[in-house]
């Protein structure tokens, strides 16, 4: 069994595996690389068996979405440690050294991101990566070095090893037995979220969520969906009430539910002010998805349930990023109150 396997999900990707698988052979010394094709139509796999007949193969018979893809390329994988790893990102020198020491000197740790900058504006953080992630009181996810769309100057002020509550799904390590024994991501997510949702969980089981900045990758972003594309509203949108229902102890719910009802219709409706109706009916679909599906979210729930004695979660922040951000026009991490 190896120690750690690092697994890129392709789908219809020739272009970022082009650019960037090179990097990720070069910097990652004898750990297995594998490509884990879902369903693409290109030629991906054909350039792959030409041109890196070192890299690994695992070929899904369909696109099962980042989570589903994952889940099911995963079951052919032998190892200690998975790195999810984007085949849009362009990884470093030493990046897998860093998160493997903290993995192996702290065996509560199940899951670790490096810090995460963007590709094309390489001084600053990305968007889906900073150093570490967050949930606010409403559910509403942030990262050290990112605030909606505001993302920070990497200065090194996030420069320090720090638990948090979600890794990036951009690049992800985990244990492969907790993530086997928690059944993976959610399938049912498709893509989006997926990854908080499975940190979640990893936290209820009693285990530990880090980041640490002394590794670093850069990101592309938005190289599947762009962040505009209606699609990925639907299922950012759709995903977090989901992701909300299933996990929050039964007395913070409700009541959640409500007010992120009317928070998400005010973001339909900056939405469609600013040019974007498709995104403002995305929204919509979201809420009704969520609800014709609740009785499969309830049994999730249910599920979840046995966990919840066994570990206690970091605490999500206890005070809304929405207000910070928009009305106190708070927009670095830095600067939130009664956080660190």
């Amino acid at each position: 069994m190896d120690l750690l396997a690092i697994v890129i999900l392709n789908y219809n990707g020739k272009a970022y595996l082009e650019k960037f698988l090179s990097s990720v052979v070069r910097h990652s010394g004898e750990h297995a690389v594998y490509v884990a094709d879902n369903g693409s139509t290109d030629d991906s796999v054909h350039w792959l068996k030409e041109h890196f007949p070192q890299v690994r193969l695992v070929v899904n018979a369909s696109n099962l979405g980042f989570a589903g893809g994952y889940n099911e390329a995963l079951k052919q994988i032998s190892a200690k440690y998975y790195c999810l790893l984007n085949s849009d990102v362009e990884v470093t020198a030493g990046w897998i050294d860093p998160v493997l020491s903290l993995l192996e000197n702290n065996e509560k740790i199940a899951a670790v991101q490096p810090k995460i900058l963007d590709y094309n504006y390489r001084k600053h953080f990305e968007h889906a990566g900073g150093v570490g992630g967050y949930l606010d009181v409403l559910g509403y996810p942030f990262t050290r070095g990112r605030m909606f769309n505001f993302r920070e100057e990497d200065l090194g002020q996030y420069d320090t090893d720090k638990q948090c509550f979600w890794a990036s799904g951009a690049c992800f390590f985990v244990r492969a037995d907790i993530f086997k024994g928690l059944h993976g991501f959610d399938s049912d997510f498709f893509a989006h979220m997926e990854e908080i949702d499975l940190c979640w969980r990893i936290q209820l089981l009693g285990y530990q969520v880090w980041a640490t900045p002394k590794s670093t990758v850069y990101h592309v972003g938005g190289g599947t969906l762009d962040y505009q594309n209606p699609r990925k509203t639907f299922l950012n949108f759709r995903n977090s009430l989901a992701m909300l229902y299933k996990n929050l102890p039964a007395y913070h719910l409700y009541r959640l539910i409500l007010i992120r009802l009317v928070l998400d219709g005010t973001a339909g409706i900056r939405y469609f002010l600013a040019g974007f109706p498709r995104s403002c009916w995305a929204i919509v679909q979201a809420h009704f998805s969520f609800y014709a599906e609740l009785p499969k979210w309830h049994r999730k729930r249910k599920e979840i349930k046995t966990l919840r004695n066994l570990g206690n979660p970091v605490e999500r922040y206890e005070k809304s990023i929405v207000s910070a951000y928009f009305f106190h026009r708070y927009q670095k991490f830095s600067e939130l109150k009664g956080i660190k």
